[in-house]
């Protein structure tokens, strides 16, 4: 018995010997694994700290935050002993993450986008090195290890949910004025459609002469908006995959709607139905495609009745090219003048005859066409055969150096326009002459050169206008009673370089210019940056209004810049309204220093324009490209507004040259007095590349080019005929992630008093849906604000229609609240203005979405209507 109760126990004995064996296995292998795991983290660690120290320490050099590294090297230290299982590792690695929280504080106070790249790798790893403690020696239990991991967890997540919060960076300040009685429409004439359009038209490429971008359409209102649907599609067939962007804004005149496409297709749609009734090729090559295959608009015109002839009713064309060549005035059997009256060449008063409506439109390739509105055959009284070239008398011109990419505009029946001359090639190149064409005939009427400013008759024979002296590539608008068109004249050839300017450019380059139409001379003129070296010109097309004063209303120009002021004059006399403007001394030195203007002129009235930039506002996915970004604003020259640009170093351009307000210009709605402006908030990062390195690096203008690259304006750009090429890091980029440098927002939209000039509201425009790191379209509908081209539309019902952003949408703002109320997506980018138009008693949206190879938005051909379901509304 004794014997069985011993072999029992020592059974016993054995069973438990064997339990804690096994237990104590169990815990070494799960310790194993747990160091293995605590040896990646702290690898990890030391290495974020490693790349941060090393990078901080070169920041710390150049004066910049001490912080990365200071964290750089605690982490370093931590990771190291993470790595081998001490506890102090995750000790030290708290020290970093409760610092890193204070100064990102300290740094970003409550703007949400600060805090992203200063916390969020800190905080990921933060969860790792919770999750890792209970493996180190002396470490916490696994309870209190992973709790603290599942805090910071949540922390992540929430910190993640923040980025959807609606509204951040919204500021409504001011209520907007109700809508009154008296309109603050001005009065340019009557001559033409454009100047008082049918209410359900739309007559000119801002809608009106005036260029207001407002639409008595109400149809459409906060109410019903979001049951808008796709009333038509059209598309054009004209797709390109290079330099792709027609930033096309169509016409609607009576039941046709009149577009052009890249390459200049004139084209007329059914306004109801979408259906093609003609198209027009002028036959452009892909050899003229300058910067961008832009055709902003096109221009409607109809024969006066004093230019019509009914004794011509049954004239052939080739008699209509008779009297076409007819001159100005008949002279007498004696050799002198018949008669002082000029007489006009005619066209036939049949209502049936061609071309007593015309569509206007300039190419990429210089030229002038008329077409007849109801045929869109080429109005053969017109010119030679239906078309004039501007580019006689400019020497020579290689292909996609004279291209007309906006409308034009007629005054007092003179077609007036201008066109881009390619930027950035040489100082030399073709001139950037205005010219003045006879609505009907095309004879050229003027010529005005600002490299001599003083004269405005045409040349002849050999002689060539002025080379590089300064052009207007945007629209201008016209005042028919006052017999004015207003200019936004560009810079002079060779943006970043001005010792070799002649003084009429330095005078008349980057000004707003009044230019009489009956002589071609100026009346008056404002110049909006001195001796400009920023590619600082003029983009937006002004808008005429009657402006709200003391004293009554008076006849107004707004006109908004890049730089993002707005300026407001009297357009009569050029006088500066709403408070003026004033000189303020400007940063000096530079490549140029005894060019630099000492002051440059501010506008009192309003302006879109950000405070300055510093190196806290550098931006990033991670604290990684963040520091990259404060390392190079660090290296580069930042004084403020007006930088000169240097040749030994990079310098920073805030705002940049797509910054302000550009070709999309504003909208007014006249009977609330209000302004609705979009606008970016994005620098530059320049270089001037002296001549030899340029050289090596085969920067050679375009002609000159074995293949096009199509890069982004002033990227390599060789400004031949100068010390310096230029190096344009436009909206300063991480070369690596292609994100900016600078943090959100990136665009606005802003709503302003008239009045006064005071900002109504402000919001970010455009989400993160289709943007990314690495270009990956993320899909997110965060409203980060993004870059944006193409302007808005205002109407009568309350809202403000607008695409422009890159993220692909055209959306409805409510003009009251300045919040969202509908958007749709779009097959394209949305890189053009809207327009609104009434047929049959039903009120249109319209957005041509072509995309654009600047802001990298996808191409397309498409021309869509939208419109509330029938019968919904009227």
């Amino acid at each position: 018995m004794g014997s069985l109760i011993a072999s029992e126990c020592a059974v016993t004995r054995q069973s438990i010997s064997h339990s804690r064996e096994s237990s104590v296995a169990t815990t070494t292998s799960s310790g194993g694994a747990g160091s293995v795991f605590a040896k990646l983290v702290g690898i990890i660690v030391a290495l974020v700290g490693l790349a941060l120290g090393a990078g901080g320490a070169y920041l710390a050099t150049l004066g910049g935050s001490w912080y990365y590294l200071v964290a750089g090297v605690l982490m370093l230290i931590a990771g190291i002993q993470l790595f081998r299982g001490r506890v102090s590792g995750a000790a030290i690695y708290g020290v970093v993450f409760v610092g890193t929280f204070l100064w990102a504080a300290w740094e970003s106070g409550l703007n949400y986008w600060r805090w992203i790249p200063r916390l969020d790798v800190v905080l990921i790893l933060a969860i790792l090195v919770a999750l890792v403690t209970p493996a180190l020696k002396d470490g916490p239990t696994r309870k209190t290890g992973f709790s603290l991991a599942g805090v910071l967890f949540l922390g992540l997540v929430v910190a993640g949910a923040l980025a959807f919060v609606p509204g951040r960076g919204y500021q409504h300040l001011e209520d907007v004025p109700a809508v009154a009685d008296e309109s603050l429409s001005t009065d340019v004439g009557d001559a033409q459609p454009a100047d008082v359009p049918a209410d359900g038209d739309w007559a000119a490429y801002g809608r009106d002469s005036a260029a207001t971008r407002y639409s008595p359409a109400d149809q459409i209102t906060p109410d019903n908006v979001g049951d808008l649907e796709v009333a038509w599609q059209y598309r054009t067939g004209d797709i390109l995959d290079h330099r792709w962007g027609a930033e096309t804004t169509p016409l609607k005149v009576g039941d046709d709607v009149f577009l052009c496409t890249s390459r200049n297709i004139l084209i007329s749609l059914n306004a109801a139905t979408g259906e093609e009734n003609w198209r027009y090729d002028p036959v452009v090559s892909e050899d003229a495609i300058p910067y961008t295959a832009a055709c902003r608009g096109v221009t409607y015109y109809e024969v006066p009745e004093d230019r019509l002839d009914p004794s011509a009713e049954s004239a052939t064309a080739d008699e209509q090219g008779e009297q076409t060549a007819a001159t100005d005035t008949q002279e007498g059997d004696d050799g002198t003048a018949g008669d002082d009256t000029p007489q006009q060449p005619a066209v036939a008063a049949n209502e049936e005859q061609t071309c007593r409506a015309r569509i206007i439109s300039g190419t990429l390739d210089g030229r002038i066409i008329e077409v007849d509105a109801a045929t869109g055959e080429p109005c053969t009284d017109f010119g030679d055969n239906g078309q004039v070239d501007i580019k006689r008398n400019m020497g020579e011109t290689p292909d996609g150096y004279v291209s007309i990419n906006s409308a034009p505009v007629v005054v007092r029946d003179v077609v007036v326009t201008g066109h881009q001359v390619l930027d950035g090639q040489r100082r030399y190149p073709p001139s950037g002459v205005i010219k003045g064409f006879d609505a009907v005939t095309g004879e050229l009427q003027w010529a005005w050169d600002a490299g001599r400013p003083d004269q405005s008759e045409p040349l002849t024979g050999d002689e060539t206008y002025v080379r590089g002296s300064p052009n207007m590539w945007t629209t201008a608008a016209g005042d028919s009673k006052l017999g004015l068109v207003y200019l936004p004249m560009a810079n002079s050839a060779a943006d970043y370089w001005s010792s070799s300017r002649t003084p009429e450019e330095n005078e008349w380059a980057s000004s707003m210019v009044a230019l009489d139409v009956e002589t071609g001379l100026p009346k008056w003129h404002f110049q909006t940056a001195h001796k400009d070296v920023w590619d600082y010109d003029p983009g937006s097309q002004p808008t005429l209004i009657d402006f709200p004063t003391g004293n009554g209303k008076v006849p107004a120009l707004v006109m908004p810049t890049k730089q993002g002021d707005i300026y407001v004059f009297n357009r009569e006399t050029g006088e500066l309204l709403g408070g003026g403007a004033e000189e303020r001394p400007v940063p000096q030195g530079g490549a140029e220093p005894e060019q630099r203007s000492k002051t440059q002129p501010f506008s009192l009235y309003a302006t879109l324009r950000q405070p300055d930039i510093d190196e806290k506002d550098m931006w990033g996915m991670t604290p990684f490209d963040q520091l990259f970004c404060r390392i190079q604003y660090r290296q580069a020259s930042w004084k403020g507004m007006y930088t000169p640009p240097t040749a030994e170093q990079p310098w920073i351009q805030y705002t940049g040259y797509n910054g302000g307000s550009d070709w999309g210009s504003v909208a007014i709605d006249p009977h609330r007095g209000v302004i609705i402006a979009n606008y970016n908030d994005m620098p530059n990062y320049n270089e001037l590349v002296p001549r030899d390195v340029a050289n090596k690096l085969g920067w050679v203008p375009r002609e000159e080019q074995k293949e096009d690259s199509g890069g982004a304006e002033g990227a390599g750009d060789p400004q031949a005929n100068t010390p310096y090429a230029i190096n344009v890091n436009a909206g300063w980029r991480v070369p690596y992630t292609g994100m900016l440098c600078k943090q959100p927002p990136y665009g606005h939209i802003r709503a302003i008093d008239l009045a006064s000039g005071d900002t109504l509201w402000d919001r970010p425009l455009g989400t993160a849906r289709a943007n990314g790191p690495w270009g990956i379209r993320s899909g997110l509908p965060i409203d980060i604000g993004t870059p944006n081209n193409g302007g808005s539309v205002v109407t009568a019902g309350g809202l403000i229609f607008i695409a422009a952003a890159t993220d692909d949408l055209i959306r409805a703002i409510d003009i009251e609240s300045g919040k969202t109320i509908w958007q749709a997506p779009l097959p394209a980018g949305g890189q053009a203005n809207p327009m609104v138009y009434e047929a049959n008693g039903r009120q249109y949206v319209v957005i041509v979405a072509t995309g654009h190879h600047f802001m990298e938005t996808p191409t397309g051909d498409y021309v869509i209507a939208y419109a509330l379901p029938e019968g919904e509304g009227s």
